[in-house]
């Protein structure tokens, strides 16, 4: 994975051009490579995690994840970030044991159609959905992944998928 200079980021905007919070995000990517925004639930729908970075830093795409823990999804994302740029990213679109250390995960392509209600800040930093995004999913104890027909209602509620109706390759 390589960065991609290619790609015009909210990098390229000089301070004097961003709000307060505008230059607090960016000034984090370019500290750390990557920042993760966190969502927190609302009514019926869970709490999510996203990153900004891998895409623009080193060609991977970006990452939401649904209803883990706020300290946790960080460390993952950490975790994963880490492993991107070391040149060893995990696989996309095949289960793989490379993300946890107790279980497996899977990360699937998120359908551009789900940008807008979940991707805002990606938008605003990239200008634009021309960005991938791969959504990391999580099985239940017994290593059932949202989606499967064995997925009890509480597992796919926790994970609502991004990576288009009906796509059930696991």
């Amino acid at each position: 994975m390589t960065t991609r200079p290619d790609i015009a980021t909210a990098l390229d905007a000089p301070d004097s051009v961003l709000e307060e919070d505008e230059q607090r995000f960016v000034n984090q990517i370019r500290k750390h490579g990557w920042f993760r925004t966190e969502v927190f639930a609302e009514a019926d729908q869970p709490g999510f995690s996203f990153t900004t970075g891998l895409w623009v830093n080193h060609g991977f795409p970006e990452i939401i994840v649904f209803s883990m823990p706020a300290r946790i999804a960080h460390d993952v994302l950490w975790d994963i970030y880490r492993m991107v740029a070391a040149g060893e990213p995990p696989p996309v679109g095949e289960v793989t044991a490379a993300v946890y250390g107790n279980a497996n995960a899977l990360l699937m392509p998120v359908a551009k159609a789900h940008y807008e209600a979940h991707l805002g800040w990606n938008r605003w930093f990239y200008g634009n959905d021309d960005f991938p995004c791969v959504q990391l999913l999580w099985p239940d104890r017994d290593g059932i992944f949202p989606g499967q027909p064995e997925a009890d209602d509480a597992l796919n509620a926790a994970q609502p998928r991004l990576f288009g109706s009906g796509d059930e390759r696991h």
